[in-house]
């Protein structure tokens, strides 16, 4: 293959996987996930890093910002609505790292992660229930 004419993948390459990926979720889950919106950006905000506590943007490649649904009311007014954030460079760089795994399959997990923290769930339920799967 020659490697001298390609690219990195570029936001809107993202987009398109991302969009793929969320299609592929079940029908059931993807009707509860609402109008969450899927947002592609290159990194996350320094705004968000220092609410976070992480001093390496590059340690983030997904963030639910939102109200999740064990939370939700309805008299709740986020006027952003629910967003899930995909940051580009730090998939990249963990996709490069990794070498084992598609990018549209690094992703799709990064994404399903995401959704995961909108339906309630906590980074220790959803590792529980990733070492359950297998």
């Amino acid at each position: 293959m020659n490697w001298t004419d390609r690219t990195a993948p570029s936001i809107d390459d993202f987009a398109k996987l991302a969009e793929t990926a969320f299609a592929a979720i079940p029908q059931t889950f993807r009707d509860r996930c609402g109008d969450v919106r899927i947002l592609i950006q290159e990194l996350p905000d320094n705004d968000v890093l220092d609410e976070l506590g992480i001093d390496d943007p590059f340690e983030l490649t997904g963030l639910y910002h939102g109200v999740d649904l064990t939370l939700k009311s309805g008299f709740d007014t986020a006027p952003e609505g629910d967003m899930i954030f995909l940051y580009r460079r730090p998939l990249l760089d963990e996709w490069c790292e990794r070498s084992d795994v598609a990018l549209g399959d690094l992703i799709a997990h990064v994404l399903v992660h995401e959704i995961g923290h909108h339906f309630g769930l906590s980074d220790e339920e959803m590792h529980a229930i990733e070492a359950r799967a297998g």
